[in-house]
Protein backbone atom coordinates (compact mmCIF):
# COMPACT_ATOMS: atom_id res chain seq x y z
CA UNK A 1 0.00 0.00 0.00
CA UNK A 2 0.96 3.49 -0.65
CA UNK A 3 1.60 5.65 2.54
CA UNK A 4 -0.04 8.40 1.56
CA UNK A 5 -3.67 8.35 -0.25
CA UNK A 6 -2.78 11.64 -2.03
CA UNK A 7 0.34 12.75 -3.47
CA UNK A 8 2.02 15.47 -1.60
CA UNK A 9 2.80 18.91 -2.55
CA UNK A 10 5.97 19.49 -4.74
CA UNK A 11 8.47 20.73 -2.53
CA UNK A 12 11.47 21.32 -4.89
CA UNK A 13 13.50 23.82 -3.11
CA UNK A 14 13.38 23.87 0.39
CA UNK A 15 11.80 20.38 2.14
CA UNK A 16 12.47 16.57 1.77
CA UNK A 17 9.59 14.41 2.93
CA UNK A 18 9.85 10.65 3.68
CA UNK A 19 7.76 7.79 5.37
CA UNK A 20 9.71 6.23 8.14
CA UNK A 21 7.04 4.24 9.78
CA UNK A 22 3.61 3.46 8.83
CA UNK A 23 1.07 6.76 9.54
CA UNK A 24 4.47 8.88 9.88
CA UNK A 25 5.51 11.62 8.01
CA UNK A 26 9.15 12.62 8.01
CA UNK A 27 9.69 16.53 6.93
CA UNK A 28 13.40 17.48 6.55
CA UNK A 29 14.38 21.21 5.78
CA UNK A 30 17.33 20.36 3.30
CA UNK A 31 19.07 23.92 3.12
CA UNK A 32 22.35 22.75 4.96
CA UNK A 33 24.84 25.43 3.00
CA UNK A 34 22.41 28.27 4.87
CA UNK A 35 21.93 26.46 8.09
CA UNK A 36 18.35 25.94 7.03
CA UNK A 37 17.43 29.32 6.72
CA UNK A 38 13.54 30.00 5.40
CA UNK A 39 13.12 31.94 2.54
CA UNK A 40 9.59 33.18 1.41
CA UNK A 41 9.51 30.33 -0.83
CA UNK A 42 10.47 27.79 1.82
CA UNK A 43 7.92 29.06 4.00
CA UNK A 44 5.14 28.57 1.05
CA UNK A 45 6.42 25.23 0.71
CA UNK A 46 5.84 25.00 4.99
CA UNK A 47 2.43 25.82 4.63
CA UNK A 48 1.13 23.59 1.73
CA UNK A 49 3.12 20.58 3.35
CA UNK A 50 1.44 21.27 6.78
CA UNK A 51 -2.29 21.60 5.34
CA UNK A 52 -1.75 18.79 3.13
CA UNK A 53 -0.84 16.81 5.81
CA UNK A 54 -3.77 17.25 8.57
CA UNK A 55 -6.06 16.22 5.23
CA UNK A 56 -4.18 12.90 4.37
CA UNK A 57 -5.76 9.92 5.85
CA UNK A 58 -2.79 7.83 5.99
CA UNK A 59 -0.85 10.13 8.19
CA UNK A 60 -1.22 10.62 11.88
CA UNK A 61 2.02 12.39 13.12
CA UNK A 62 4.48 14.42 11.93
CA UNK A 63 8.46 14.73 12.21
CA UNK A 64 10.34 18.06 11.18
CA UNK A 65 14.42 17.68 11.66
CA UNK A 66 17.08 19.58 9.55
CA UNK A 67 19.96 18.11 7.44
CA UNK A 68 22.96 18.92 8.41
CA UNK A 69 24.40 20.68 11.85
CA UNK A 70 21.22 22.99 11.86
CA UNK A 71 17.68 22.00 12.43
CA UNK A 72 17.24 25.53 11.69
CA UNK A 73 18.39 29.15 11.86
CA UNK A 74 15.16 30.63 11.20
CA UNK A 75 14.50 33.87 8.76
CA UNK A 76 16.41 34.30 5.82
CA UNK A 77 18.21 37.44 7.37
CA UNK A 78 19.44 38.02 3.68
CA UNK A 79 16.35 38.27 2.06
CA UNK A 80 14.74 40.44 5.26
CA UNK A 81 17.99 42.51 4.57
CA UNK A 82 17.00 42.49 0.81
CA UNK A 83 13.41 43.31 1.47
CA UNK A 84 14.60 46.06 3.46
CA UNK A 85 16.30 48.28 0.95
CA UNK A 86 15.29 51.89 -0.42
CA UNK A 87 14.33 51.03 -3.73
CA UNK A 88 12.59 47.69 -2.07
CA UNK A 89 8.52 47.65 -2.18
CA UNK A 90 7.26 48.28 1.52
CA UNK A 91 4.07 46.36 0.81
CA UNK A 92 6.73 42.71 0.23
CA UNK A 93 8.97 43.32 3.55
CA UNK A 94 9.35 39.73 5.05
CA UNK A 95 8.27 41.72 8.25
CA UNK A 96 4.99 42.21 7.31
CA UNK A 97 2.21 39.89 9.02
CA UNK A 98 2.41 36.97 6.37
CA UNK A 99 -0.39 35.79 4.09
CA UNK A 100 0.26 32.11 5.74
CA UNK A 101 0.78 30.91 9.24
CA UNK A 102 3.97 29.07 9.72
CA UNK A 103 4.75 26.27 11.84
CA UNK A 104 5.49 28.27 14.85
CA UNK A 105 1.84 29.40 14.53
CA UNK A 106 0.26 26.56 12.80
CA UNK A 107 -3.70 26.25 14.08
CA UNK A 108 -3.61 21.97 12.97
CA UNK A 109 -5.19 18.94 14.26
CA UNK A 110 -2.18 16.14 13.88
CA UNK A 111 0.97 16.22 16.06
CA UNK A 112 4.52 17.17 15.15
CA UNK A 113 7.44 15.70 16.87
CA UNK A 114 10.77 18.04 16.18
CA UNK A 115 14.23 15.91 15.66
CA UNK A 116 16.25 19.05 16.65
CA UNK A 117 19.83 17.57 14.92
CA UNK A 118 21.87 21.00 15.86
CA UNK A 119 20.96 25.10 16.28
CA UNK A 120 17.53 26.08 16.79
CA UNK A 121 17.53 29.82 16.40
CA UNK A 122 14.94 32.45 16.13
CA UNK A 123 11.90 30.68 13.80
CA UNK A 124 13.95 27.48 14.31
CA UNK A 125 13.66 28.09 18.23
CA UNK A 126 9.85 28.90 17.71
CA UNK A 127 8.80 25.82 15.71
CA UNK A 128 10.02 23.65 18.69
CA UNK A 129 8.07 25.62 21.26
CA UNK A 130 5.32 25.18 18.97
CA UNK A 131 5.62 21.29 18.22
CA UNK A 132 3.88 18.81 20.36
CA UNK A 133 7.20 16.45 21.46
CA UNK A 134 10.97 17.46 20.93
CA UNK A 135 14.04 15.16 21.06
CA UNK A 136 17.43 17.15 20.91
CA UNK A 137 20.68 16.12 20.24
CA UNK A 138 23.09 16.95 23.01
CA UNK A 139 25.01 19.62 21.59
CA UNK A 140 21.81 21.20 20.13
CA UNK A 141 20.77 24.70 21.25
CA UNK A 142 18.02 27.31 21.56
CA UNK A 143 18.00 30.77 21.23
CA UNK A 144 15.89 34.22 20.04
CA UNK A 145 18.54 36.32 18.77
CA UNK A 146 15.99 38.84 17.22
CA UNK A 147 16.89 40.73 19.51
CA UNK A 148 20.48 41.67 18.45
CA UNK A 149 19.14 42.20 14.50
CA UNK A 150 16.43 44.77 15.46
CA UNK A 151 14.34 42.47 15.11
CA UNK A 152 11.37 40.78 17.47
CA UNK A 153 10.66 37.11 17.80
CA UNK A 154 7.21 37.55 16.50
CA UNK A 155 6.50 34.05 14.98
CA UNK A 156 3.92 32.70 18.55
CA UNK A 157 6.82 31.41 20.33
CA UNK A 158 6.70 34.64 23.20
CA UNK A 159 3.43 33.85 24.38
CA UNK A 160 3.83 30.42 24.55
CA UNK A 161 6.92 30.35 26.05
CA UNK A 162 5.30 32.47 29.01
CA UNK A 163 2.45 29.56 29.25
CA UNK A 164 5.55 26.27 29.44
CA UNK A 165 8.17 28.31 31.20
CA UNK A 166 6.53 31.30 33.02
CA UNK A 167 7.50 34.81 32.83
CA UNK A 168 10.44 35.57 34.66
CA UNK A 169 12.24 32.86 32.72
CA UNK A 170 10.88 33.24 29.14
CA UNK A 171 12.08 36.58 29.85
CA UNK A 172 15.24 35.97 30.62
CA UNK A 173 15.52 33.81 27.64
CA UNK A 174 13.61 36.58 25.13
CA UNK A 175 14.85 39.78 26.25
CA UNK A 176 18.45 38.83 26.71
CA UNK A 177 18.36 36.84 23.14
CA UNK A 178 21.04 34.32 24.60
CA UNK A 179 21.18 30.60 23.77
CA UNK A 180 20.11 27.48 25.81
CA UNK A 181 21.61 24.30 25.99
CA UNK A 182 19.67 20.91 25.03
CA UNK A 183 19.78 19.96 28.76
CA UNK A 184 18.85 23.65 29.68
CA UNK A 185 15.52 23.13 27.72
CA UNK A 186 15.07 19.94 29.24
CA UNK A 187 15.18 20.69 32.70
CA UNK A 188 12.35 23.78 31.63
CA UNK A 189 10.22 21.24 30.09
CA UNK A 190 10.39 22.55 26.59
CA UNK A 191 12.09 18.66 25.55
CA UNK A 192 11.31 15.50 26.05
CA UNK A 193 14.28 13.90 25.23
CA UNK A 194 18.41 14.62 25.09
CA UNK A 195 20.19 12.07 22.94
CA UNK A 196 23.33 12.15 21.19
CA UNK A 197 23.20 13.27 17.56
CA UNK A 198 23.49 10.66 15.52
CA UNK A 199 20.23 8.87 17.65
CA UNK A 200 18.02 12.08 17.29
CA UNK A 201 16.17 11.10 14.21
CA UNK A 202 15.86 7.73 15.74
CA UNK A 203 14.37 8.45 19.04
CA UNK A 204 11.95 10.91 17.42
CA UNK A 205 11.22 7.51 15.23
CA UNK A 206 10.43 5.92 17.99
CA UNK A 207 8.16 8.39 19.91
CA UNK A 208 6.20 8.92 16.40
CA UNK A 209 5.30 5.25 16.11
CA UNK A 210 4.08 5.18 19.37
CA UNK A 211 1.51 7.81 18.59
CA UNK A 212 0.53 6.79 15.58
CA UNK A 213 -0.29 2.63 16.23
CA UNK A 214 -3.44 4.60 18.28
CA UNK A 215 -6.70 5.83 16.56
CA UNK A 216 -6.47 8.55 14.32
CA UNK A 217 -9.38 9.96 15.71
CA UNK A 218 -8.46 10.00 19.48
CA UNK A 219 -5.02 11.42 18.64
CA UNK A 220 -6.56 14.53 17.30
CA UNK A 221 -8.72 14.69 20.05
CA UNK A 222 -6.55 14.57 22.28
CA UNK A 223 -4.30 17.07 21.02
CA UNK A 224 -7.01 19.37 20.45
CA UNK A 225 -7.74 18.86 24.07
CA UNK A 226 -3.99 19.42 25.22
CA UNK A 227 -4.07 22.52 22.90
CA UNK A 228 -7.38 24.03 24.13
CA UNK A 229 -5.93 24.04 27.69
CA UNK A 230 -2.34 25.61 26.96
CA UNK A 231 -3.21 28.13 24.27
CA UNK A 232 -6.92 29.05 26.69
CA UNK A 233 -7.16 30.77 29.72
CA UNK A 234 -10.05 28.76 31.04
CA UNK A 235 -9.13 25.32 31.83
CA UNK A 236 -12.95 24.05 32.29
CA UNK A 237 -13.81 25.64 28.91
CA UNK A 238 -11.15 24.16 27.47
CA UNK A 239 -12.79 20.70 28.46
CA UNK A 240 -15.99 21.57 27.19
CA UNK A 241 -14.79 23.18 23.77
CA UNK A 242 -13.21 19.36 23.12
CA UNK A 243 -16.44 17.79 24.06
CA UNK A 244 -18.73 19.71 21.68
CA UNK A 245 -16.50 19.43 18.76
CA UNK A 246 -13.86 16.61 18.96
CA UNK A 247 -15.02 13.98 20.87
CA UNK A 248 -18.39 14.52 19.83
CA UNK A 249 -17.24 13.91 16.22
CA UNK A 250 -15.15 11.02 17.66
CA UNK A 251 -18.20 9.02 18.82
CA UNK A 252 -19.86 9.05 15.82
CA UNK A 253 -16.67 7.57 13.99
CA UNK A 254 -16.01 3.64 13.00
CA UNK A 255 -12.71 3.95 15.04
CA UNK A 256 -14.18 4.40 18.61
CA UNK A 257 -16.59 1.42 17.65
CA UNK A 258 -13.47 -1.14 16.27
CA UNK A 259 -11.30 0.33 19.56
CA UNK A 260 -13.90 -1.33 21.92
CA UNK A 261 -14.31 -4.34 20.37
CA UNK A 262 -11.14 -4.98 19.95
CA UNK A 263 -10.05 -4.11 23.69
CA UNK A 264 -8.44 -6.92 25.22
CA UNK A 265 -8.97 -9.53 22.23
CA UNK A 266 -6.84 -8.34 18.76
CA UNK A 267 -5.00 -4.99 17.64
CA UNK A 268 -7.73 -2.85 16.12
CA UNK A 269 -7.70 -2.24 12.64
CA UNK A 270 -8.01 1.76 12.47
CA UNK A 271 -9.24 3.57 9.33
CA UNK A 272 -8.42 7.21 8.60
CA UNK A 273 -9.93 10.14 11.03
CA UNK A 274 -13.38 11.83 10.45
CA UNK A 275 -12.10 14.36 12.38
Amino acid sequence: MAPTETPPPPTPTFLRLSYPAPRVLLVRMDRPEDLNAMSTTAQREMDAVWKWFDLEPRLSVAIITGTGRAFSAGADLKEWNDSMSDDADPKNRMGNAPALKPLSRRLGKKPVIAAVNGLAMGGGCEFVVKCDLVVAAEDAYFGLPEVKRGIAAIGGALPRLIRSIGLQRASEFALAGRNATAQEMFQWGIVNKVVPREKVLEEAVKYAELVAKNSPDAIICTRAGLRQGWETASVERAVEWTLEKEFAELQRGDNIVEGLKAFAKREPRWKGSRL
